[in-house]
Parts: structure tokens; C-alpha cells; sequence
């Protein structure tokens, strides 16, 4: 398997030490952090870096942000070494950038991709906006910030997008599967990112859905080769 056909793993929202040792265990090449305050998510720039602490080489502590302040997020680059940026609210492309670049970081930024088949957004431009990001996350927009569990339809998507694409908003071991088949060559690469879909409760992960997450993962990309 080239790398470009191993299908790389987000997992977000994580509260406890343990959820975060069994997504390791599993295979996931990256954990989110939540540092937005309403989610139920969310945790502390102090618990994220305990959080993170317990990450092996090679896996990325990624905190996921929403409308914040430059001094907030320069706070938590500090506390969290090593961490991509991931802006989930409204933040301009200038926004985005000039972030990346007071902290030395590489930013992803959320692309809210609308449930209704009629409603206009154009992935292309929103790609050339934001250019500078390493990835786009394709969550669904629904009211609040993050996906809320939703998947859009992934068939209205630009099939020629020039840019990293990170699949979210609403996979689970269920349809990850058909999501990296609909969408695999859609972009330059493609990853896929969970939260909802590998918990029991909210912000509390399941140790198997994180199992059966990745093998559906792995299952698809061998259906690829």
C-alpha cells in the first residue's frame, strides 16, 4: 500500500486518558482536542495538555477552535508542543494564516458543507480562499459549530477540488467505508475525521466503535488498492 492509499485517521473530542490510549492503540494518527467552552466537548487549555502528554511519536495533538482570540490560541500552542491548528468557526483566510504563521503551526480549517441540496456553497472557491490551509475538514452545517452528527450528501461535492480533503460530519464504522469510497480521489488526498461516532456518551469515547472505526478504515482502503 503506497501511502496515498492508506487513509489517515482523526479522532476529536477527547476528555479522558484512557479514550486517548485506546484511539493510539487502535491506529489513529491524530486527536482533537475541543477548546471551544460551549461544547460538550470541551476541555481546558491545562487538561488538553495533560491530554496530550500521553501521545506517542507520530501522533498529532490537534485543538480545534471556534471564532477565538490570537492570545488564546498562542496560550494553548504553548501548552499543547506540536499541535496543528484546526479553526472550526467563521475565521477569514487572513485570520487563519497570519495564526499559522505567529505560532509555527499548520492550520486546518472546517469547511460547513449546508444539508440541503439547494442551499450555495461553493467548495472550490472556499478552497481558493484558503489556500494556505494543510486541509479542508468537510463537516455539515447545522446551528451551533460542528457537525452535530449529520453527514451531508457527499455526491454534491466538486469531484476535481485542489486541496487536502478531511472527511467528517457524521461517520461512523457503518458508512466510513462509503464515505473513502465516494470520496477518494476527489481532492489531493483524503483523510477522515470522528468524534460522535466512536462514543457512548458525549465526549466519552467507546473503546470498540474506535476499534471497529479503524478496521472499516483499513477495510476500505483494501477494497482500493
Amino acid at each position: 500500500m503506497t501511502p496515498q492509499q492508506r487513509t489517515r485517521i482523526k479522532m476529536c473530542g477527547f476528555t479522558r486518558e484512557a479514550d486517548v490510549l485506546s484511539a493510539c492503540a487502535a491506529g489513529a494518527d491524530a486527536i482533537g482536542f475541543v477548546l471551544y467552552p460551549p461544547s460538550p466537548r470541551s476541555v481546558s487549555i491545562e487538561r488538553a495538555a495533560e491530554l496530550a502528554r500521553w501521545l506517542p511519536a507520530f501522533v498529532m495533538p490537534v485543538l480545534l477552535f471556534v471564532n477565538d482570540t490570537p492570545e488564546r490560541i498562542q496560550s494553548a500552542c504553548s501548552a499543547v508542543p506540536g499541535a496543528l491548528l484546526q479553526f472550526h468557526g467563521d475565521e477569514s483566510p487572513e485570520f487563519c494564516a497570519a495564526m499559522s504563521l505567529a505560532t509555527g503551526r499548520p492550520h486546518l480549517k472546517a469547511a460547513r458543507i449546508p444539508l440541503s441540496e439547494v442551499a450555495d456553497f461553493d467548495l472550490l472557491e472556499f478552497a481558493l480562499l484558503h489556500q494556505q490551509a494543510q486541509a479542508l475538514l468537510l463537516d455539515a452545517h447545522v446551528d451551533g459549530y460542528g457537525g452535530g452528527g449529520k453527514t451531508f450528501n457527499w455526491s454534491l461535492l466538486p469531484p476535481n477540488v485542489n486541496a487536502h480533503l478531511v472527511l467528517s460530519g457524521g461517520l461512523t464504522p457503518a458508512n466510513v467505508g462509503d464515505g473513502i469510497r465516494a470520496l477518494r480521489t476527489h481532492g489531493l488526498s483524503l483523510a477522515v475525521d470522528v468524534s460522535s461516532g466512536i462514543e457512548a456518551a458525549k465526549g466519552l469515547k467507546d473503546a470498540n466503535k474506535i476499534q471497529q472505526f479503524v478496521a472499516a478504515v483499513r477495510a476500505a482502503d483494501a477494497d482500493l488498492l
